[in-house]
């Protein structure tokens, strides 16, 4: 997945982003029981080792709880959350909130920011 389709440069042209397309062997943080919930939230923070950056949730809340969010390879979010693959393109620093007829997306300076 590392060219960018046209949906996928599409949505960063809409929104202002460069295309950041995550390599297909990179993974996401992706809290799996929760993908039946709404909204379906996501965020990318920088890039770090085989890590994309991607976090991705449904419901209202996310959970500090280590065990919340499983590591799952870019190549399989197809399978397991296929609304999100048009805006996997989004560069570090993006977030969304997806659900039924409604789309925000916006710039996160703060996810950018690592602590020391």
């Amino acid at each position: 997945m590392s060219d960018a389709t046209a949906q996928q440069a599409a949505i960063c042209s809409r929104f202002g982003s460069s295309v950041s397309v995550p390599a297909a062997n990179l993974k996401v943080g992706i809290a799996l029981r929760t993908l039946g919930k709404t909204p379906l939230n996501a965020l990318r923070h920088l890039p770090e080792g085989d890590m994309s950056g991607w976090y991705i949730w449904g419901g209202e809340r996310s959970s500090d709880d280590p065990a919340f969010f499983q590591p799952l390879h870019v190549s399989h979010l197809a399978e397991y959350c296929p609304s999100l693959l048009p805006y996997i393109g989004l560069a570090p620093g993006w977030r969304l909130l997806l659900a039924p007829g409604h789309e925000d997306v916006w710039y996160d300076e703060s996810l950018l920011k690592t602590e020391v």
